[in-house]
């Protein structure tokens, strides 16, 4: 299992209708709009990191008013 969070800017005033439909996708384990840099937070969880890759890219990225987002995946030292 790989984790990431997502952090995700968004076009001005959508972070909370861009939280609530990244919230509904399969994998996005929570989605919340927050303040500074970036204005959605998403932690979220995959098989594998190619599984992870394809969860951003083709459902979290096609959410419209994301201007862009950074992916952090989970290390356990």
């Amino acid at each position: 299992m790989v984790q990431a969070y997502i952090l995700i800017q968004t076009e001005v005033g959508k972070a909370a209708e861009v939280a609530g439909a990244i919230a509904t996708i399969n994998g996005v384990t929570q989605a919340e709009d927050v303040t500074g840099p970036y204005d959605v937070i998403v932690r979220a969880e995959a098989d594998n990191v190619d599984d992870l890759g394809k969860l951003v890219v083709a459902q979290i990225q096609s959410v419209e008013g994301i201007t862009r987002t950074l992916t952090c995946p989970i290390v356990h030292i």
